[in-house]
């Protein structure tokens, strides 16, 4: 995983690209850890804001595309496919099946922002064979949301640590005053504590 983020540290917009493409292959670069650190980026001026989230944007759309197009090459032989009886299992299938019937377009919406069932969820939408146009429709307008709050994330985190930067001296004698308190407070706890169960 290390390796994946010095990939983005010398080509940042295509490495962000990359860890998107490899996390939906399988690879340990979870979607939610990528956006925030595009945030984390833009907070330190590493990548410029707007062509940064076009490309997380495109990217996160992209893979979304690819898992459905697997669901919908494959339907319910999803569940024996190499690659991918390990992210859904016939059990998980009917069980979205059912929830597609119920719910339809609103369980993307609202499917998508639940990390465990995500790609669960755009297997099963091929599978069922929804209409790509009402696929992309509701996960173009749901990754919005979830782009929004991870890339927000990270860049409320990289804005902090710059403050913390600047104020690190400041915050160097707060840890120690209150280091100095608790110990003084632990030592007389210790104290009175072996004066109550001395001998008189």
């Amino acid at each position: 995983m290390i390796e994946g983020f010095n990939l983005v540290e010398h080509f940042p917009y295509t490495g962000l690209f990359l860890l998107l493409v490899l996390g939906c292959l399988g690879f340990p670069f979870p979607e939610d850890a990528t956006l925030i650190l595009c945030g984390f980026l833009i907070s330190h001026d590493v990548i410029k804001l707007v062509p940064a989230l076009s490309v997380v944007y495109s990217g996160v759309l992209m893979t979304d595309v690819a898992l459905y197009s697997f669901g919908r090459k494959y339907g319910r032989r999803i569940v024996t496919h190499p690659r991918f009886h390990r992210i859904i299992s016939p059990e998980r299938l009917s069980w979205l099946e059912e929830r597609f019937n119920k719910r339809g377009i609103l369980f993307i919406l609202i499917g998508r922002h639940l990390v465990g069932l995500r790609s669960q969820i755009f297997l099963a939408a091929g599978v069922m064979r929804m209409a790509l146009a009402k696929f992309l429709i509701a996960d173009a307008l749901s990754s919005m949301v979830t782009i929004a709050v991870m890339v927000g994330l990270g860049y409320g985190g990289g804005n902090s640590l710059q403050i913390i930067r600047k104020d690190i001296s400041r915050i160097e004698h707060i840890v120690i005053f209150v280091l100095f308190i608790s110990l003084t407070v632990y030592l007389l706890r210790q104290y009175y504590k072996s004066r109550r169960t001395s001998p008189d």
